[in-house]
């Protein structure tokens, strides 16, 4: 196929043609539509400069791009396919990207002399359709676009934005709630395995991981299809229109809602209460909202509250304290005891090679706790890291 054809081609991708807005394509483009005219050689020094960061290797670049594009045919992968005129035109396109992919610095050129001085990329044999067939197979725990590349993301402008370096706590980190914890991962996996799966409230005292186990959840399931996704209590109301959205999509969706509390007149009260219990046509199966609070009962309530003038206050009250019980699995964190923090203080100093007598370590770490108000697991982490870092205490 002549250089001007596969030119045409590119530009004309149908399901693909997405992967058009991928930088390491646009460049090679470039370089195709101008490498027999006088910026040949600067599209050519741009792409490969490109290339390089990626590995050097054409035929992976653009395999990697094909296999992350949010197209018709892989977002309805998961429901009996896109129909036979797209999956034909999906088989086209990859047959020809596959061609493309093993075009070397030579083929483009034609062996033009002016290019030698630029290094040579490199390409391999590789069966696109075979990679793509494997791809939509497994779709449910990779997803797709955005979703294939990140498993963190937030809310901007009620837009999903990804979080490119997310905390990357792990659960085996997090030691002294291990019991608490497996309830949640139990609701996980429920939620993972297309089970039914409860929304969760965890409550409990400041410092003892309630964030860091949701965090540490994320992570640990992302490679079977997990992702989280923080919002802002002044976002709730924005969630609804999302939720329908990733309703369709084959992953599984962890809300993420931390530090959770509401004044009595507080209209994100009511954007809650619609997500936790869902539209009209019911709560998705793929998405459940995890919330993090230091208050059991999540409406700031005063004693003029309960002394007001309003008639039917004890229903108010009630519809009020209803909120908490819209989670179906509520899961308390409370501070740590002693024996609970000096096991807490001996897994963390064992992760961090601090070297220190038991004995040293729970007095010392007794003692920093009474200076920082109370045992906690953030307390002691924060104890052990002073340790580690050669700081006397």
């Amino acid at each position: 196929m002549k250089l001007e054809d596969m030119s045409a081609r590119l530009r004309g991708l149908v399901v693909f043609r997405g992967i058009l807005k991928a930088e390491i394509v646009a460049r090679f483009r470039r370089l195709l539509e101008t490498v027999n005219g006088a910026q040949g050689i600067e599209a050519a020094a741009e792409f490969e400069n490109l290339l390089l960061e990626q590995g050097g290797d054409w035929t992976a670049a653009l395999l990697d791009v094909i296999l992350e594009d949010e197209n018709l045919c892989i977002r309805r992968a998961a429901d009996g396919g896109a129909g036979p005129i797209a999956s034909a035109c999906m088989d086209r396109e990859l047959a020809f990207l596959e061609q493309l992919g093993g075009l070397t610095l030579d083929d483009v050129t034609g062996g033009n002399p002016a290019y030698d001085f630029l290094p040579r990329w490199a390409t391999h044999p590789a069966d696109f359709a075979a990679a793509y067939a494997a791809r939509l197979a497994e779709v449910g725990e990779k997803g797709y676009g955005m979703f294939a590349r990140y498993h963190v993301f937030t809310v901007q402008d009620g837009e999903l934005v990804p979080v490119r370096y997310p905390d990357p706590q792990r659960l085996e980190e997090l030691p002294g709630y291990e019991q608490e914890r497996e309830k949640i991962i139990a609701n996980t996996k429920a939620l993972l395995a297309g089970l039914p799966a409860n929304n969760v409230l965890l409550y409990g005292d400041a410092g003892t991981g309630k964030s860091s186990s949701v965090k540490a959840i994320a992570n640990a399931f992302a490679s079977q299809g997990l992702r989280l996704v923080e919002v802002k209590k002044n976002q709730l109301y924005q969630i609804p229109a999302l939720m329908d959205t990733l309703a369709r999509n084959p992953l599984k969706f962890i809300l993420f809602i931390d530090d959770l509390s509401f004044s009595s007149n507080d209209d994100n009260f009511a954007a809650l209460k619609a997500i936790l219990e869902g539209s009209v046509g019911g709560r998705s199966q793929n998405i459940a909202v995890y919330a993090t609070s230091n208050r059991r009962h999540l409406i700031k309530e005063t004693m003029t509250d309960r002394s007001g003038d309003d008639i039917h206050e004890a229903d108010t009250r009630q519809e009020l304290m209803s909120l908490s019980a819209r989670f179906g699995l509520t899961v308390t964190f409370q501070r740590p005891d002693k024996a609970r923090y000096e096991a807490i203080l001996l897994d963390l100093a064992r992760q961090y090679r601090v070297q220190m007598p038991a004995d040293q370590l729970y007095l010392k770490g007794e003692a920093f706790a009474l200076r920082a108000g109370g045992r906690s697991p953030r307390v002691a982490k924060q104890f052990v890291e002073l340790l580690a870092g050669g700081v006397a205490l």
